[in-house]
């Protein structure tokens, strides 16, 4: 987070447009998004790490050599991040049902241990905050992940 720091204030004394977007695809975000749920708890556990890759596969329609890739670089960009805007500015543009999904996938994999962290219910319900999902929206998603549907 420092290095963040230094970054921007060295961007700031250089004159560069702190503004613009970090440059991340919409599919490397979507994986930081699910990496940030997967560590909110501090308690990776083998489930939570399988389901990252079947999550991602499934959202952004890629295979599961691509996903480990995708995950892999998140997770060295999680590390890095200052906040969860560096990934959610990029996913605006989604349609309604495309944030819907992403939100419920966010719960899947917070669900994936059987267990939802306060931790994990908090990235979740930031992230919905910042694309956008209205509230019922993000209610709907999580009751259909712990009922099972």
């Amino acid at each position: 987070m420092l290095n963040t720091l230094k970054s921007l204030f060295r961007e700031l004394l250089d004159g560069q447009d702190l503004g613009r977007q970090s440059g991340l695809s919409s599919d490397l975000a979507i994986a930081c998004l699910l990496v940030e749920v997967a560590n909110a708890d501090h308690n990776l556990d083998e489930k939570e790490q399988a389901s990252k890759t079947t999550l991602l596969s499934k959202l952004c329609a890629i295979d599961s050599d691509r996903a480990n890739q995708l995950i892999a670089e998140a997770e060295q960009k999680t590390s890095d991040a200052a906040s969860l805007y560096e990934f959610t500015s990029q996913l605006r543009s989604l349609n309604q049902e495309q944030r819907f999904t992403l939100i419920k996938a966010m719960w899947e994999m917070a669900f994936a241990d059987g267990h939802i962290d306060p931790l994990e219910d908090s990235v979740i319900r930031k992230t919905a905050e910042l694309i956008y999902v209205d509230h019922s929206e993000f209610i709907r998603a999580k009751l259909q992940v712990t009922a099972g549907e």
